[in-house]
Order: C-alpha cells, then structure tokens, then sequence
C-alpha cells in the first residue's frame, strides 16, 4: 500500500529561499548597471554563478524576473500605518513613497523601467499587476479609512486622488529635482488634505 503522505521534493526541485534571494539582488544590480534593454538572463546567472535552468524554474523570462524584483522591494514599501486621521495616513503614506523613490536598492530602475513599459505593453501590464496595483491598493484602503470617519466628501473622485496624491512628489524629484524636506512633505500633506476634504459635509 502507499502512503498517503507525500514526499517532499528533493535535490534540484527544492527552490532554495536563499539562492532565490541572492538571484533577485544579482538581477537588480543588472538593472541598475545596464538597464531593462541589456539585461539577459545569461549574465544574471553567470553573476550568481548557476546554470540558467536554476532561473528558469523561478521565473519563465527576464521580464518576470525583473518584475518581481522590483515587485519584492516595491510593494512592502506602500505599507503605511493607521494613524487615526487623514492627515496624519496622506503624511505617512508621502513618506512611504519617497521611501521607495529614493530606496538605494532601485536606484535608476524605476525610471529605466517606466520608460521601457511605454514601448513594451507586456512588460506595463505586468508592472501595474504586480507594482502598481498592490501600491495603489493601499491608497484606496487610505481612503476607505477616511471615508468611515466622515473625513472625505461622497462622490470623491478616487482615481484621482489616487493620481494626485504621488504626481507632486514625482514632478519635485523627478522634473524639478529639487529635494524633499520634512517641511516640504508636511505642506504638501496639509495642501492634499485641504483638497481632499473640500466640500465635506460640515467642513
């Protein structure tokens, strides 16, 4: 008779987290150094100093690749706290995201890869599945916390405010480049939450 228990794989079918790990950072650092277009999984895997099939049972292309790496760092860092109040959740979740602009691990991945994502329609509709949406999902639970304390008009736009709430931050740094104080995230919290709560009930 057979057991009814399965055996656990072995040898090569064990994805071990930690080469998995070092993968992921060898393949960001080929992305920071030569960009979407020049990464292969050939150099990533002669980095690393394993055989390509020990990426491809990770990942099925270099466009996965890369995108979970990016996903890995970029989607923990949209998580911000409840702190109780809209403004106080608009000012934590601005921190997070300059957290994320300016996180050494991507340096000019961001931007190589949003750029690529304009003339590669895969490579966008993969980003915003496993970046984009996670990120923005955060900011549509920002708002359901507003709206069950009454902080927020009804019929607030929320695609854009979703726009709005980062679109300063990446025109200071990224068109303007000019740095982002304290002083500076805390007027542009107390700028978006008087917008945000125009029209209030009550306000």
């Amino acid at each position: 008779m057979h057991s009814g228990t399965r055996r656990k794989p072995s040898g090569a079918a064990v994805l071990r987290p930690e080469l998995t790990e070092a993968i992921v950072e060898i393949a960001l650092g080929e992305l920071a150094e030569k960009g979407y277009g020049r990464m292969s999984m050939e150099a990533v895997a002669r980095r690393a100093g394993v055989g390509k099939s020990a990426l491809y049972r990770r990942w099925p292309s270099k466009q996965a690749l890369a995108v979970d790496a990016v996903a890995r760092i970029s989607v923990p860092l949209a998580e911000t706290p409840d702190t109780g109040s809209l403004r106080g959740d608009v000012r934590a979740m601005l921190e997070a995201l300059l957290s994320w602009l300016d996180d050494p691990r991507l340096g000019g991945i961001l931007t190589d890869l949003m750029a690529e994502a304009r003339r590669n329609g895969a490579l966008a509709r993969a980003l915003a599945e496993r970046v984009g949406e996670p990120r923005r999902a955060r900011g549509e639970a920002l708002l359901d916390r507003a709206a069950a304390r009454g902080e927020v008009p009804a019929g607030l736009d929320r695609e854009i405010v979703l726009d709005l709430i980062p679109g300063a931050l990446f025109w200071h740094l990224g068109a303007r480049r000019q740095p982002v104080t304290a002083d500076y995230l805390d007027r542009l919290a107390d700028t978006l939450v008087t917008a945000l709560t125009a029209g209030r009930a009550g306000a």
